[in-house]
């Protein structure tokens, strides 16, 4: 059907509800009108499919308007520029003469003319070659070599012509020029001017939607698939190599920074095959062959990418797209960024700046969707705060020394002087915690304590102060590609075993090296028994974690703190940033993009929200729209029940002091048993935290209450590892099927996951899956924790009071309300128990 209605038409795949009509109203009104809109629309109420069809209707009516505007603008010019005027009699005021006016004027209008039938060109061209893959016809595909480089944004090193020795030469950093920066960039960018400009395409209009696991991206993009407009909608998904790589070699590294640094290296190989070599008649050496990446051809690249803009796919599908066509999904997805109108991507990829660049995003002038935003404010501090241990500061000094050992005598001056500053601060940072650099951190002793600091304050103590950190950040980081060409040396010579004693090295140099070999395997030799995971930090260069650290450091003194935290030895010890103010960080996004929508469960309470991340970042309270509706559920299908104590008569007090009582344990062990006898299907529990879980788990194996629940229900546990979420569901799914059909004892299944964690939030536990949900207490935070009081300070000092109650009041209640919003808003639910006599207390 198609909703009607004075402002908009809406198509939508079903009747929709009211409140959904409404939604998507105002969600029009408020593009159309360039605001900052929070969208409240509870779990059940079809809050994907009304943000999907009320955005994509304004861009497509959007478009039209723009493309009838353009038209016009044609129209008019033409005929202004076919009309011969005659010259004006009136005297000009201008001191120019009439023919020169005339001219500029005339020449403004050609001009105007001309980039008006460009854009409309362009447009066309894009409409036709989408139709045509839409058609299946067969395209002709040519990419230079140069464009490729550029497009898919690859290692911006430069090309070094090295006298002597070639031995390491991709290891070996660039000159570096700190003070001439446009040479720097048009040596690096140089040959743009002559590119392919149909390849180097203007980013369309579109809508860049957000939230925060893949999952929920999944679902968002299934619901496109079911909408009226997947057919007519081009759609990108961005992920992380991580989630998109198919080269099976590389997959198998496990950990982000070594799949990437692995990914890079096949880049540079790749750029490398075809480098013009020494002069005919010269000898050179012959080394093994470098691996380069299959899947990384530019014509291959070129047709997925059209067939990901000609049809909706989600991220499993286009992992099996990419197999087919034996192209890589990572880099196919990012050259579809451009021509694409709706771009499906993670928080972190839009949130922060550096990934967001670096993904190809731009959002002058889009439009933003941010969903499940009730933890926006944590999301943006959790990823602009960063944290370094003892361990990982020595094995950087260790390992950048030993690199500015080996390759002083081919290293510039500059070059040496930036590694000098980095080793210092990077000393000033383990000696805040107490150690020094050069020793094994392990054997190295701390005074147990926490310190918090101002970044002013934690530069002065660390000795730093006199370091200009952006210098060395902003513009040595990113330019000379330290961090990288660190990961390959440590890769190369400490990664895999390898020795560094090669045969071609002399005994100066075994001796300069061999410490870096004693040290890695001091720490090895103590995580032994840690499995490959551990080998898997060892091996790889920390300096990467160190250079975002570094970055944290630059943020405003107001900003954010420094914590210092010593646990008795060097290498468990660490120094933690943390960011206090989010919305310096959000700001960017809002004043870039055209229209910014906030939409969650319940954004609840929103004039909180407003003052933390809106009007901190500079939104007038004239920008702001705000929308809110309750649910399609009738009450009588849903039952909400507060248990003060149990069966027994115990009274629940699941505080922080009381909840690890045996008493406490085994009333809580007592009501569930209770609820399996009597639920059907599926109930999920609900612990304020994973060591929670595990501790009354034991206990309740110890006593035998597991027992009984499992001759009730099969028992199933949150895992561990993300990756296994998926197949632990899969098989709670199957179980409470089987059950369904044929009992034979068991009516279902049980579900024990954390509040917070990874089965929280973005799984709809529909029908069967989620009869019952069970939350055992209140997950408040912990009150005496060092950055929850910073922040609530932090707060209680810059935002104003309201209701009786201080900010930092507020936050504590906040976070503990949004976890049991997050965990209890599933689809479906009959009724939900939350056991705590205080919450009792509280109704």
């Amino acid at each position: 059907p198609l909703l009607e209605s004075s402002q908009a038409q809406f198509p939508f795949p079903y009747q929709p509800y009211d409140i959904q009509e409404q939604f998507m109203q105002a969600l029009y009104k408020t593009l159309d009108q360039g605001k900052v809109g929070i969208f409240e629309s509870p779990t059940g109420t079809g809050k994907s499919l009304s943000l999907i069809c009320g955005a994509l209707s304004w861009l497509t009516d959007h478009e039209e308007k723009s493309r009838q505007k353009t038209a016009a603008l044609l129209h008019e010019g033409e005929a202004s520029l076919s009309t011969s005027t005659a010259p004006s009699s009136a005297p000009s005021s201008s001191a120019e003469p009439d023919w020169i006016t005339d001219f500029v004027h005339k020449k403004a209008e050609r001009d105007l003319v001309s980039k008006l039938k460009e854009e409309e060109l362009k447009r066309k061209k894009r409409a036709e070659r989408l139709e045509m893959i839409r058609n299946n016809v067969q395209l002709k595909y040519a990419m230079k070599r140069k464009v490729t480089f550029k497009l898919l944004q690859l290692s911006k090193e430069e090309e070094t012509e090295a006298q002597g020795d070639q031995e390491d030469e991709e290891l070996i950093i660039a000159e570096y020029e700190s003070d001439d920066e446009s040479k720097t960039r048009s040596r690096f960018c140089g040959a743009e001017d002559d590119t392919d400009d149909e390849l180097v395409e203007e980013h369309v209009n579109k809508i860049y939607y957000c939230s925060r696991t893949h999952s929920q991206l999944a679902q968002f993009v299934h619901e496109v698939q079911k909408s009226p407009f997947s057919k007519d909608i081009s759609l990108v998904t961005l992920g992380s190599r991580q989630n998109l790589c198919i080269n099976e070699e590389v997959r198998r590294l496990g950990s982000i920074q070594r799949i990437n640094d692995c990914c890079m290296e096949m880049q540079k190989n790749k750029r490398g095959e075809k480098k013009p070599h020494h002069k005919e008649g010269a000898k050179r050496k012959r080394g093994p062959a470098k691996p380069v990446c299959p899947y990384n051809k530019a014509s291959a690249l070129q047709q997925m990418r059209d067939s990901v803009l000609g049809t909706v796919h989600d991220i499993e599908q286009m992992l099996k797209l990419g197999r087919e066509t034996h192209s890589c999904p990572y880099y196919a997805t990012r050259l579809a960024v451009p021509p694409a109108q709706l771009v499906v991507l993670p928080y972190q990829m839009l949130l922060h700046e550096a990934t967001r660049r670096a993904a190809g995003v731009q959002l002058k002038g889009q439009v933003v969707i941010i969903d499940e935003a009730h933890n926006l404010s944590d999301t943006l501090s959790s990823i602009h705060s960063a944290e370094l241990t003892g361990a990982q500061l020595c094995r950087a000094h260790s390992q950048l020394t030993q690199y500015a050992d080996r390759y002083k005598s081919r290293l510039k001056a500059k070059n040496l002087m930036y590694i000098k500053q980095i080793l210092f601060v990077i000393e000033g940072l383990v000696r805040v915690l107490g150690g020094k650099v050069g020793q094994n951190p392990q054997s190295q002793t701390t005074q147990t304590g926490t310190e918090l600091h101002s970044i002013n304050n934690f530069l002065f103590k660390a000795q730093i102060d006199n370091i200009n950190l952006f210098k060395v950040l902003q513009r040595y980081f990113e330019k000379s590609m330290i961090s990288r060409k660190l990961v390959g040396f440590v890769e190369k010579y400490a990664g895999s075993g390898v020795s560094l004693h090669t045969p071609s090295s002399s005994n100066k140099e075994n001796r300069r090296t061999e410490g870096l070999n004693r040290y890695l395997q001091t720490l090895q030799s103590t995580q032994i028994n840690q499995g490959s995971e551990a080998e898997k930090v060892l091996s790889a260069s920390p300096m990467m974690q160190v250079e975002v650290f570094f970055m944290a450091l630059t943020n405003s003194n107001t900003d954010g703190r420094v914590l210092a935290h010593r646990q008795g030895t060097l290498s468990e010890s660490s120094v933690k940033f943390l960011l206090l103010n989010p919305a310096v960080h959000f700001a960017e996004v809002l004043k870039q993009c055209r229209a910014v929508i906030i939409a969650g469960g319940t954004m609840q309470p929103v004039s909180d929200f407003k003052q933390e991340l809106l009007f901190s970042a500079g939104v007038g309270e004239e920008r702001i729209t705000e929308f809110s509706c309750g649910h399609v559920i009738p009450p009588e299908n849903i039952l909400p029940l507060v248990l003060c104590s149990g069966p027994s008569g115990q009274e629940l007090d699941f505080t922080f002091q009381n909840r690890d009582s045996p008493r406490m344990m085994d009333e809580t062990g007592r009501i569930l048993s209770n609820i399996c006898n009597v639920v059907p299907g599926g109930v999920v529990c609900f612990f304020p935290s994973y060591e929670y879980s595990r501790r009354i788990v034991s206990h309740w194996e110890a006593s035998g209450a597991l027992t009984r629940l499992a001759n009730k229900k099969k028992i199933f546990q949150e895992p561990k590892k993300a990756n296994q979420v998926e197949q632990v569901l899969s098989e709670f799914s199957r179980c409470i099927q089987r059950c369904a059909v044929d009992a034979g004892g068991l009516t279902g299944a049980l579900l024990f996951s954390v509040v917070g964690g990874k089965m929280s939030e973005g799984i709809n536990f529909s029908d069967d899956l989620g009869r019952c949900v069970v939350m055992v207490g209140m997950p408040y935070p912990n009150i005496k924790s060092p950055e929850l009081q910073e922040k609530m300070s932090y707060l209680d000092k810059h935002l104003p009071h309201s209701g009786g109650r201080s900010p930092g009041q507020a936050l504590i209640e906040n976070l503990c309300m949004k976890a049991v919003n997050q965990s209890i808003g599933n689809d479906a639910i009959q009724f939900t128990i939350i056991t705590d006599s205080i919450v009792g207390k509280i109704v």
